[in-house]
């Protein structure tokens, strides 16, 4: 079964999340929602969808898909996953073993597990694992609005929709309370996406969010590779650390989970090298004992694929949806209802995306 083709599609939609008009907060950069589509077929006409991560780099990563990686494809065996992403791997890593590259890599192994599973008739999470959920609980993953009012409006918003967990991106202290004020009861996960740059900023921002049910605080620190700074933090915050989606391979997770850097390990399927890679992830978190709730805030295959690992693994965690309505979703049935999102029963990812 030889790959005849790799193609690409950058999918771009409008949308809203619930900002007032000074309430963008650090979205103003965020255009529109831009998804990297990555179509691979076979000589004997079968095809699978990934996604490389995307947002302000799809052209970028593109680039890359388009240039370098599928061409290097054509003709490789789409059954060999393992010695084809090895060869792909060894290939281009002087272009960066993190960035556009290994979000293509990613694409293109989503694409082939995609192929696997529909070669094989079954959903792709029958090949992954055996708990066999029909469906997975989601969680909102509201984007940054800088205003308290917004935080506390969308908060509210979000838990009619039937979300009982929240992650605010919010690293102000005013704009997290009003979170917290309106649902004390919602556990509330913080990303601050780096924002501190020293250790004792990191530690005292969890001290002070102790107090708001804070589940946990994500990417403490700049930059998201000082592992050794998070397992610091860790140490002495009094709340759950989580960190992961910067990660480009699962070396950096094994580094990662060695050092007890993290309460919660994060893997981006879009980011670390695909369905491959997430399920090595998967093991090597259990193994240490550390949850892993993985980063998908993507509306793509990459999405879907996550969907179909957390259906399969043996420990049940929810599903990052970001919390934005898109005028034109790639995957309209994956719009959660009732806070969680059915599982495909189709042979493969499930789902062919709307162009």
């Amino acid at each position: 079964m030889r790959i005849s083709r790799v193609t690409t599609h950058h999918h771009r939609t409008d949308f809203t999340f619930g900002a007032s008009a000074a309430g963008a907060g650090g979205n103003l950069h965020l255009r529109a929602m831009d998804t990297l589509l990555v179509r691979v077929e076979t000589e004997d006409g079968l095809h699978g969808w990934g996604e490389g991560f995307g947002f302000t780099l799809v052209e970028t990563t593109k680039d890359a898909v388009d240039r370098l990686i599928g061409p290097a494809c054509i003709g490789q065996d789409a059954r060999d996953i393992a010695t084809l992403m090895r060869m792909l791997a060894r290939r281009f890593h002087n272009f960066g073993r993190n960035g556009a590259v290994s979000f293509g890599l990613s694409a293109i192994d989503i694409a082939l597990w995609d192929i696997r599973a529909k070669a094989a008739g079954v959903p792709l999470h029958t090949l992954l694992g055996d708990a066999a959920r029909a469906s997975v609980p989601a969680y909102a993953s509201l984007l940054r609005y800088g205003k308290p009012d917004d935080v506390a409006r969308n908060v509210t918003e979000a838990l009619s929709r039937g979300y009982r967990h929240i992650k605010l991106h919010e690293f102000d202290l005013a704009c997290i309370r009003a979170a917290h004020q309106a649902a004390p009861d919602t556990p509330l996960m913080l990303d601050i996406n780096c924002v501190w740059n020293t250790e004792d900023e990191a530690v005292q921002f969890c001290e002070d969010v102790a107090g708001m049910n804070a589940a946990w605080v994500e990417e403490p620190i700049w930059p998201p590779e000082d592992i050794p700074a998070i397992a610091r933090i860790r140490a002495a915050s009094p709340v759950p650390i989580a960190a992961g989606e910067c990660n480009g391979t699962v070396e950096d997770f094994c580094r990662m989970l060695e050092l007890r850097a993290v309460d919660v390990a994060q893997p981006s399927i879009t980011k670390v090298g695909g369905v491959s890679a997430m399920m090595e992830i998967v093991e090597l978190a259990r193994e240490a004992g550390v949850r892993l709730v993985p980063h998908c805030p993507y509306f793509g295959p990459g999405l879907l694929a996550t969907l179909h690992v957390l259906a399969a693994v043996e420990e049940a965690e929810p599903i990052e949806i970001y919390f934005a309505d898109l005028a034109r979703p790639p995957y309209p049935a994956l719009v959660p209802r009732g806070g969680a999102i059915a599982v495909p029963s189709t042979p493969g990812l499930g789902f062919e995306p709307e162009l």
